[in-house]
């Protein structure tokens, strides 16, 4: 047997469902995966993917489909129910302040 050595996290309990059923699919145990991932970190001398916290961006919306337009006009359309309406100068204000545009 290799030289081997255990490794503990603690993660998440749906996180860790979710990633075993995933990985049961493609065939590979939770072992191997960790270990594809410690090999690729000594590889490539740091994390195998971008650390980056997201840019926030606006979503255009020839961009969505059209269940993400329809879900976003419905959170629109709730909003007006609840009385939560921005004025023109208040819209402008937040994607300046959210988007700088």
């Amino acid at each position: 047997m290799a030289n081997t050595s255990a490794v503990y996290a603690r993660i998440d309990a749906n996180l860790k469902e979710n990633a075993e059923g995933i990985l049961a699919q493609l065939g590979i145990s939770p072992s191997g995966a960790i270990q594809m991932l410690y090999s690729q970190i000594v590889l490539q001398q740091g994390m195998p993917f971008e650390l980056r916290l997201p840019t926030a961006k606006p979503t255009a919306v020839g961009g969505m489909s059209r269940a993400e337009l329809d879900a976003e006009l419905s959170k629109g359309v709730e909003s007006i129910k609840k009385g939560k309406t921005y004025s023109v100068d208040e819209v402008d204000d937040e994607l300046a302040r959210e988007f700088g545009i």
